[in-house]
């Protein structure tokens, strides 16, 4: 028995000092967006008539360990076990090729633009006009542009052609050989930020020369920068929510929207909770952590639970008891599901299926 003991203790010493290439996944806080958050509200809008909302609409979460803590193999065992976390490979959160500030800013930058897309989508839906400008949304590091271009300079032209989408500009970029120069028609971020604010259009334009360089990849002229599509609002909308990453809650954020700019509530009262990306089109995308996100979700009062038609399988691995699984592939699916939510029409909701 002392020897069993004693290897016992061995064995539990070594599960703790032994390190693991694995990170856990649980479930994270859920805001309402039709609500606050630390005292503000998430939703605040400006210049346009908005309502009262009830009910809730709640984007969901999933809290990650840090990029820089390694498990011990105790830790990884109990999160296998566990039926409210899920233990998976470290680099499936964190590449080997980036660092973990470059992770941040990955999952920053794709909170950002899912905040975007959920305007757009949200204000399309209720036939609000939007404008679209190619911008430049990033500058490389080192590239030929940096210090001539920077990120939110609104892209006029490329040689003198006027530029509609982004792709225009990587087309008249590419039409170059390396070392030859492209002119830009451009107005400055600032310039174009202070129009904004103003509720007008930027005029004018400088025109700036970059000389283009090869690509690593191929022989393809480039000049380090990648151009984006940045859009206009007849009003401000905004969002305040801090520490979240990712573009799952473009979703959401969307539905937000059109509830405070609309009579009535679209819940009927309901608890709601969701996820999924959104495009500006309105297409609903899928996410990761789906399971954790139901978990937090009921754990906060959630009764149904808008899940993206392609998360609809691992969401039913386990599904939380009370709680209903709505599928959803665009905004007007979602929209129609809560018009059946808050009509009592539970024979009509869109289910997600086994299969």
């Amino acid at each position: 028995m002392l020897t069993a003991t004693l290897l016992l203790i061995a064995v539990l010493c070594a599960g703790v000092l032994i390190r693991v290439p694995y990170a856990e996944m649980s479930p994270g806080p859920t805001v309402d967006t039709l609500g606050e958050h630390n005292g503000e509200p998430v939703l605040n809008i400006e210049g346009r008539r908005t309502y009262e909302a009830s009910g809730h609409l709640n984007m969901t979460t999933v809290r990650v360990t840090g990029a820089d803590y390694r498990m011990n193999l105790v830790e990884a065992l109990y999160g296998w076990l566990a039926d409210d976390s899920a233990v998976v490979p470290h680099s499936t959160l964190y590449p080997d090729d980036k660092s973990a500030e470059e992770v941040r800013e990955e999952n920053a930058e794709e909170f950002s633009q899912s905040l975007e897309s959920a305007k757009v989508a949200a204000l399309r839906e209720l036939e609000i006009p939007v404008g679209e400008r190619v911008v430049v949304a990033s500058v490389v590091k080192g590239g030929p542009a940096q210090g001539r271009l920077h990120a939110g300079d609104v892209i006029r032209a490329v040689d003198g052609e006027p530029v509609e989408q982004p792709d225009d500009v990587a087309r008249l970029v590419t039409e170059h050989e390396p070392g030859e120069d492209v002119v830009f028609t451009v107005v400055p971020a600032k310039r174009a930020e202070a129009a904004e604010k103003k509720g007008e259009e930027p005029t004018g334009g400088r025109d700036v020369t970059v000389t283009t360089t090869a690509a690593d990849d191929d022989k393809r002229a480039i000049v380090g920068i990648r151009a984006g599509l940045d859009h206009t609002f007849p009003f401000e909308i905004d969002i305040k929510l801090a520490d979240v990453g990712g573009p799952s809650a473009g979703l959401m954020f969307a539905l937000g929207i059109v509830d405070k700019l609309t009579k009535g509530d679209l819940t009927g009262g309901e608890f709601v909770a969701g996820t999924g990306t959104i495009d500006g089109e309105g297409a609903v995308g899928p996410i990761g952590g789906i399971q954790m996100k139901t978990i937090a979700a009921r754990d906060k009062g959630a009764e149904y639970f808008l899940t993206p038609e392609d998360n609809c399988a691992g969401a039913l691995r386990d599904v939380p008891d009370g709680l209903t699984l709505v599928k959803v592939g665009t905004i007007d699916d979602a929209l129609e599901a809560l018009e059946d939510i808050r009509e009592g029409n539970e024979a009509g909701l869109p289910r997600c299926t086994a299969g």
